[in-house]
Parts: C-alpha cells; sequence; structure tokens
C-alpha cells in the first residue's frame, strides 16, 4: 500500500452529537469505554496497512490532535510512514474549510507532494471493521477511477441513506438518490433484497480527484460535498463503481455504524455491552489500537454490612474505575470513573472522570467527561424532571448530563 494515500475528514462540528462535542471534535469523542471514535477508523488503516494518513481537522482539534500525537505515534519517518494533522492554513483561498470536498482542495499540494497512485478518503466518524486493500483490489479489477463503498441496508431504511443506483453486470454507478422518501428505491445487485447505501469511503485515481477538486472549486454554487457534487459529476465522464462492503466483525449481521447523532451514539455504545455483542473488540486478528491511560486496574469494593456491595454485570469497565458499593449493569465505564455507595446504574454511558455520589440512581443516560453528580441525584426515570434540571433529553429518551 505504498502507493495509497489516506485523508482522513475529521474536522466536523458534530452538531447532532451536542452537548458532547461542546468541547472536542466529534471524532475525538470517547467511545466504548477506551476509545476514541476515530480509533475505529484509523485501526481499520493499520491493519489494511495503510500507513500514510492526513488527518483533516478544523472544529476544536486540541483534544484530537493530543490524541493522535500520544495514542498513534508508531510511523517511520524513515520509511515514509506518516499519520499528519492538518488544520486550515488558508494556502488556497482565504476561507476556512467549506465542506468535505474543499477541506481535501485546500491541501491539494500536499496531495501533489506525495503523489500517491490513489487517494481514500475516509470519515473519522464512523464504527466498523473493513480490509481496505480487499476495496483497492476491486478497485483494480473494475479498473475505476472512482470506487464508492457501499453497504446493504433493507429498502424500509432507504430514507436514512444516500443510495446508489449500480449496474448488475458492471457494478458502475449510475446515480444516487439522497435520502428517497419513496417507497421503491433501486435495489443491489450484490443482494436483490436490499439497497445499497453510500458509506462516504470513496477510493480515488490521483489525477482524477485532482482535477475534480479544481473543477468543484470553479463551481461557485457547489456544496463542496462528495455525494452531492463531485460524483454525480463524474458519472457520466468516468468509471465510478460500487464496491460491496466485506464486515471483518466475525458476526452474522454487517455491522456499521454512523454515530452522528446522540440516540445512534448511544446505541452503538449499548451494542457492545449485549451478552453477545454485535460489534466485536475482542478479534486479536484485528485490533483496535488506542492511546492508553496511565491509570491503575478497575477496582470493586465490597463490604457486607447493609447492601454496600460492588458489581458491574454485562458492562464494559476500563482501568481506573472504581466501583465502591454500587450496582452497575450494562452500562459503558470510561477511565477514571468512580461510582460510590449504594448507587444504581443501568444502560448508561459515564465518560472519563465521572465521579457519582452515592444512593444516586441513574437510567438511559450519558454523564459527560468530568461531570460530579451529587448525592441522591436521580436520572433518567422523569424526562420531563430531566429537562427541568437543565438536562438534555433525546427523541429517543437518552439524557445527557454535560459538565458546565
Amino acid at each position: 500500500m505504498e502507493n495509497v494515500l489516506a485523508i482522513l475528514l475529521a474536522g466536523g462540528a458534530g452538531e447532532r452529537l451536542y452537548p458532547l462535542t461542546r468541547s472536542m471534535a466529534k471524532p475525538a469523542v470517547p467511545f466504548g469505554g477506551m476509545y476514541r471514535i476515530v480509533d475505529f477508523t484509523l485501526s481499520n488503516c493499520i491493519n489494511s496497512g495503510i500507513r500514510k494518513i492526513f488527518c483533516l481537522t478544523q472544529y476544536k482539534s486540541l483534544e484530537l490532535a493530543r490524541h493522535l500525537r500520544e495514542g498513534w505515534d508508531l510511523f517511520s519517518g524513515e520509511i515514509g510512514e506518516f499519520i499528519e494533522v492538518i488544520p486550515p492554513m488558508k494556502r488556497i483561498h482565504t476561507d476556512w474549510y467549506l465542506g468535505t470536498v474543499d477541506a481535501v482542495y485546500q491541501n491539494i499540494e500536499s496531495i501533489e507532494g506525495e503523489m500517491p497512485r490513489e487517494v481514500l478518503i475516509l470519515s473519522g466518524d464512523q464504527i466498523y471493521k473493513m480490509d481496505y486493500m480487499e476495496m483497492l483490489d476491486w478497485h483494480w479489477d473494475t479498473h475505476a477511477d472512482v470506487t464508492i463503498a457501499t453497504v446493504q441496508v433493507p429498502p424500509e431504511e432507504a430514507d436514512r441513506f444516500g443510495i446508489v443506483d449500480v449496474d448488475a453486470g458492471t457494478y458502475r454507478v449510475h446515480g444516487f438518490e439522497e435520502k428517497p422518501k419513496h417507497g421503491n428505491p433501486e435495489r443491489s445487485p450484490f443482494d436483490p433484497s436490499m439497497v445499497s447505501a453510500s458509506m462516504g469511503i470513496y477510493i480515488f485515481n490521483t489525477r482524477v480527484l485532482l482535477d475534480a477538486l479544481v473543477a468543484d472549486a470553479a463551481n461557485q454554487d457547489s456544496e463542496h460535498d462528495f455525494g452531492k457534487n463531485v460524483l454525480p459529476r463524474l458519472l457520466n465522464t468516468h468509471n465510478v463503481v460500487a464496491y460491496d462492503f466485506r464486515d471483518l466483525n466475525r458476526k452474522c449481521v454487517r455491522y456499521w455504524r454512523d454515530v452522528g447523532t446522540i440516540d445512534s451514539y448511544f446505541d452503538a455504545n449499548m451494542d457492545l455491552v449485549s451478552v453477545s455483542p454485535e460489534f466485536n473488540l475482542y478479534d486479536t486478528a484485528w485490533p483496535i489500537r488506542t492511546r492508553m491511560p496511565q491509570v491503575p486496574p478497575a477496582k470493586f469494593v465490597f463490604a457486607q454490612e447493609g447492601r454496600r456491595m460492588g458489581v458491574a454485570t454485562d458492562s464494559i469497565v476500563s482501568p481506573g474505575v472504581i466501583v465502591s458499593g454500587g450496582r452497575v449493569h450494562h452500562s459503558v465505564l470510561s477511565p477514571g470513573v468512580r461510582i460510590n455507595s449504594y448507587c444504581d446504574i443501568e444502560h448508561s454511558i459515564l465518560l472519563h472522570g465521572v465521579n457519582v455520589g452515592r444512593y444516586c440512581r441513574i437510567r438511559r443516560a450519558i454523564i459527560d467527561t468530568g461531570v460530579q453528580i451529587p448525592e441522591g441525584t436521580v436520572i433518567g426515570e422523569d424526562a420531563d424532571r430531566d429537562r427541568a434540571a437543565g438536562y438534555h433529553v433525546t427523541d429517543g429518551g437518552v439524557t445527557v448530563v454535560s459538565g458546565a
């Protein structure tokens, strides 16, 4: 993969994930206890043999940059490997990044400096396992100029995705339909009972990409989006093909989640603590890497008097956690969390450094980094009471408690 450059788009503000993105970019938001969202795409790169990566940042990127510096320092510049964090530098024009395409366009000189054979465009806010080398092989085998990764979804869910119209013989893409509202979207040639949805993952032959970037920059009406602007213009002039996502998660159902909303983020975390988790974190053949905190092992405090028992069931418990006489069930506890005596916590996500006082009850909630929950607090049992307390409650009934 020496001739492939990956460009990771990690500059989005993540408005739909607010308040978790109040102080950090969406790719830096903690996920699954130990990890950050960006770790899953980066792990796919490393496991696929891709070791030249541009990470394009913009919105509140300090935490993300620190995470990459301290957790992903495993590249050797002597043999041409790197992960470069690139904020907007206004080298091409005087604006910040105006969209995904403009973000890549503003770094066109950096791409030309590397001059790879292919460029892999990736999103920093998805949870999945994928071997990009298999996609690249498909790109070569079909003599594609551009390859779009697609995932099969049921037709009744098509209105949540950008649906790709794919030729059954050549797998060439004929068109896109963004979130179709009608009941008969184009079926997938990979499985006629399903439809093919774009994953926002693309492989471009480098010259095709550079020309497309310049053309998009000259179009004043463009929204500078790959799916809306660049790719539709290439359909009639270039060989744009679809690749069917092959999941390496080793489960019955293909796993790909875009964690762009609080509810989808919550559901994806809960996937990890099922009795048979839908997403496999424990596959040593496809490891998920991250920055490891320097904290002691988790600790559970048990005392026989009264009901003071520290226990966690069907949960992820990270290093540095202390469950001191509380009960935790079907939850995700990030590093440094402390649960004090007589607490009862279910179906919740507690991010780094949360401290829950005695006698608290928490249900279907996300407690943001560093929040201190006072003794006797009840969260997640009454949505109106939660809103009155200043908490954010989603349409799916998840309560989010954020810091000041």
